[in-house]
């Protein structure tokens, strides 16, 4: 078997990532020993019940998130950077889908991009459902841009209990990609941890997890390598081209 299974030029990969990618670039984590959520309680700032109970809390807790991701230091590390490369230089459909709410896929140069959790530095409003570019912070004060509402406007992040996002147009990429990689995530958060078990049940798809250490799921892909992402990401993506360029 070659590198990637039977994958073949042209054919279609998909690609998951988590907070694991981003932990190197300097973002925090929640499920780590020190991550976000032994910080802070999940029922107090990321469900729909404590929006409407403590709006103010919670705004504050994404504003603050905001500010962070736009510090100087916190930049596109070279396995979001390998990401990008893979979109451009693989002869056939890359789909990058990210639990992550930040934009350093974005930054890297990733186009072909779902965020299924949705996005930290964008705004949607509850009343006409518009969604907005929102870089700065957001309060009970803040007008909709499009309906001129205010305390109207949420993160347009996904919270627990909401479903998340474009899970038809993710499922069928996974039903139809000959290549799965699972990079950098913990693999005890559903839907996306049984995104491998999807590929695996079409029986077309050659699934590999990077990560730092084994996730919960390790044991259900074809392959496993582990290690920090700035290095086993950029070393895989640069093996893969180079395979299937000389094929």
């Amino acid at each position: 078997m070659t590198l990637g299974g039977d994958l073949k030029p042209g054919d279609p990969i998909v690609i998951l990532t988590g907070a694991g990618i981003s932990k190197e670039s300097g973002l925090a984590t929640f499920r780590d020993a020190d991550g976000i959520w032994a910080k802070v309680r999940v029922e107090d700032v990321a469900t729909p019940e404590a929006f409407r109970a403590n709006p103010v809390r919670v705004h504050d807790f994404y504003n603050a998130r905001r500010r962070q991701l736009q510090e100087a230091h916190v930049e596109p590390n070279a396995a979001h950077q390998a990401l990008a490369r893979l979109e451009r230089e693989w002869p056939g459909p890359v789909l990058l889908v990210t639990q992550n709410i930040d934009d350093l896929h974005e930054r890297a140069g990733s186009r072909n991009l779902i965020h299924m959790h949705g996005e930290l530095l964008r705004g949607r409003c509850e009343d006409c459902g518009t969604v907005h570019d929102w870089p700065g912070d957001m309060s009970l004060s803040s007008p909709c841009p499009a309906c001129g509402r205010s305390s109207v406007l949420r993160p347009h992040v996904v919270w627990f209990g909401e479903m998340p996002l474009e899970m038809d147009r993710i499922y069928a990429a996974l039903d139809n990609c000959a290549l799965f990689l699972s990079i950098g995530t913990s693999g005890n958060v559903y839907p996306a941890a049984g995104f491998v078990q999807e590929v695996k049940l079409q029986g077309t798809g050659h699934t590999v997890e990077l990560n730092l250490e084994p996730s919960e799921g390790a044991t259900l892909f074809d392959e496993t390598i582990h290690g920090p992402a700035t290095r086993v990401v950029p070393d895989y993506v640069g093996r893969l081209l180079n395979a299937h360029a000389a094929a």
